[in-house]
């Protein structure tokens, strides 16, 4: 018996997300004098999870799940959780996991809980803590089920080293045609830029920024940092941003470990959506703008004026760095 860790991968790189369920995944297995195995579809290189504490690597080759399908994957995680045993799952919440949980915890007859924050406070009963309610309060939650799955909140963790010597194992489900009736035709992303979802720092901004035509301080300053680009709702309903950068309690939600709102007043949607976020900066003219409340680090001031200084002193670090 082991603890199965769902490894995501895109384009056959490991993400990030998919280490820390790994590092996660090893932490359950120390509490329940276990080892960890590891399932990986289409990755060129599962080296790395060893590092991060699995034991085993299940590397499924299949041309059919070259593109995502919830179903399929499912089906094909639900099979190698049966081979081995595993009475804990543990998978990322990431856009593609939430779409694949449910259907993996009907597979299995599971108890799901997404967005787990920590280790298990007992595994006997099996208790979990995990946030609620657009990340604004915290509960604890017993999964009484035999197998139980964990959708665990990115960033909540973090990377841990665990060197272990992983072994590798090719494994091929078979997959009912059935898992194939909904046919994905195409994904289109944009490949020249950090995705919010993936990203580490956010850089966003709000009507304080007047119009579209004044965006090129925000993806000055998040090309410096390395960073995704986001921006408020009525930025995107005014058009002057696609749907797609809409953060906030309606849009897209974000746990990143740095998150910089320009302009942007922080109704209780907006700090909703990102309340994960483990650091919170607030640049706005308006002391009494409600995001202040919420920020680890503000500043009061112009925007137009302060943005660029930042990014000039930014760029002379890392030159000075390189």
């Amino acid at each position: 018996m082991s603890v199965l860790v769902y490894t995501e991968s895109e384009e056959g790189k490991i993400k990030k997300i998919a280490l820390e369920a790994v590092s996660y995944a090893k932490g359950i297995a120390d509490q329940m004098g276990t080892s960890v195995t590891a399932v990986a579809v289409n990755a060129n290189d599962t080296s790395e999870l060893g590092k991060y504490g699995a034991s085993k690597v299940l590397e499924v080759s299949n041309d059919k799940l070259k593109k995502f399908n919830a179903e399929a994957y499912a089906d094909a995680i639900a099979q190698a959780a049966k081979k081995e045993d595993a009475k804990v799952i543990v998978l990322s919440t990431s856009a593609n996991d939430k779409f694949l949980a449910p259907l993996l915890a009907v597979n299995l007859n599971a108890g799901y809980v997404p967005n787990v924050v920590a280790l298990p406070e007992s595994t006997s009963p099996f208790k979990v803590k995990h946030s609620v309610f657009t990340n604004k309060a915290f509960a604890s939650t017993e999964i009484k089920t035999d197998i139980k799955l964990i959708g665990l909140g990115k960033n909540s963790y973090g990377l841990k080293e665990n060197e272990t010597s992983a072994s590798t194992e090719a494994f091929s489900p078979n997959l009912d045609a059935h898992d194939f009736d909904m046919e994905i035709v195409s994904v289109d992303k944009a490949t020249d830029k950090v995705t919010i979802a993936d990203a580490e720092i956010v850089v966003s901004g709000g009507r304080g920024l007047k119009g579209p035509e004044n965006w090129g301080m925000i993806e000055d300053l998040a090309k410096v940092l390395g960073a995704a680009t986001a921006c408020s709702k009525p930025v995107s309903d005014m058009g002057w941003r696609p749907h797609s950068e809409h953060v906030g309690q309606t849009g897209k939600p974000v746990a990143s470990n740095l998150y910089i709102a320009i302009g942007i007043s922080g109704a209780i949607q907006h700090l909703a959506g990102i309340n994960a976020s483990k650091v919170k900066v607030v640049i706005n003219n308006d002391p009494e703008a409600p995001f202040f409340k919420a920020a680890d680090y503000g500043i009061v001031g112009d925007a137009f004026e302060i943005v660029p200084k930042l990014t000039e002193k930014l760029k002379e670090f890392k030159a000075q760095n390189a």
